[in-house]
C-alpha cells in the first residue's frame, strides 16, 4: 500500500513539473535539440515515475536498434507503464502516438502537444490520416523516433489484440526503418482501470528493424503482418526464457 501511495505521489509530482516546464520552453519559443526541454519532459518524467513505482526496466537485444536517424517502434500495449517504460529505455528521442483524448487532460495534455507528441481523432479518419503525414514531417525535420501501438488500445490481459494498418503507414511516409519491440506483462502491475500497484520489473526485448525505404502506403498490410510476427516471436521468446536476475 506504501509503495502504491509514493507511487502517485511521484506520478503527480513529476507530471507537474515536467510538463510545467515544457510548456514553459514552448511559451519562450525554445527549439527542439536532442537532450532538450523537450526530451527531458518524456524521458525524465518518466524514468522518475518508474523509480516511484519501483519498476526497473530490463532491456534486451539493445543492439539491434540502428543508429543515426529517426525510427519508429511499433509495440504492444497492455499498461500506462508501458509508455513509461518505452520513454525511459529507448535511445535519443521519443515522442507517442495517442489518441486525441489525451490532450484535453489539463496540463498534461498542451505539455504534450507542445513536445511534439502526436494526437490521433480516431473518430475521423481524414484528420487521423493529416495528422500521421504531419508526423511524418516532423520524424524528418526534428530526427525524433516515434512509438506507435497497433492495437489501438490497451489489453486486459496481455494477448496481442488485431493490428491496425495506419500506425504502419507512418513508417511508410517518413521512409524510416520499423523496429518492433514487445514490453512483457505490464497489465499485472497496473491493470486497466485498477488503482492498486504490483511492482515488478519490467522486461522490453527488440526485434529486428524492418526497412520501409521504397515502400508506398499499399504496403502497410504486409508491414502490419511482418511486425506482428515479430512481436509475436518476441512474447514467445520471453515466455520461454526466464529474465536475468
Amino acid at each position: 500500500m506504501l509503495r502504491t501511495l509514493r507511487y502517485y505521489v511521484v506520478l503527480i509530482g513529476a507530471t507537474i513539473l515536467h510538463a510545467s516546464g515544457t510548456l514553459l520552453g514552448a511559451w519562450f519559443r525554445i527549439k527542439h535539440r536532442p537532450g532538450g526541454i523537450y526530451d527531458w519532459g518524456t524521458s525524465l518524467w518518466s524514468r522518475r515515475v518508474l523509480r516511484g513505482a519501483g519498476t526497473p526496466v530490463q532491456v534486451e537485444r539493445r543492439e539491434r536498434i540502428p543508429v543515426g536517424g529517426p525510427l519508429v517502434y511499433a509495440s504492444n500495449h497492455s499498461s500506462m507503464f508501458d509508455i513509461w517504460a518505452l520513454a525511459a529505455a529507448l535511445p535519443g528521442s521519443i515522442r507517442f502516438v495517442a489518441k486525441q483524448e489525451l490532450a484535453r487532460i489539463p496540463l498534461l495534455g498542451p505539455a504534450m502537444v507542445a513536445a511534439g507528441h502526436v494526437t490521433i481523432d480516431r473518430t475521423n479518419r481524414a484528420r487521423a490520416m493529416d495528422a500521421y503525414v504531419q508526423a511524418a514531417r516532423t520524424i524528418r525535420e526534428w530526427g525524433i523516433s516515434v512509438v506507435v501501438f497497433p492495437e489501438g488500445t490497451r489489453s486486459r490481459t496481455g494477448e496481442l489484440r488485431p493490428f491496425k494498418n495506419a500506425p504502419f503507414g507512418l513508417a511508410i511516409a517518413a521512409q524510416v526503418p520499423l523496429v518492433p519491440v514487445y514490453v512483457h506483462a505490464t497489465f499485472r502491475i497496473l491493470p486497466k482501470g485498477a488503482w492498486r500497484l504490483r511492482p515488478q520489473p519490467i522486461r522490453l526485448l527488440v526485434g529486428e528493424p524492418i526497412p520501409t525505404a521504397g515502400l508506398t502506403l499499399d504496403d502497410r498490410e504486409a508491414l502490419r503482418e511482418r511486425a506482428r510476427a515479430a512481436i509475436v516471436d518476441l512474447r514467445a521468446r520471453v515466455d520461454a526464457v526466464p529474465a536475468v536476475p
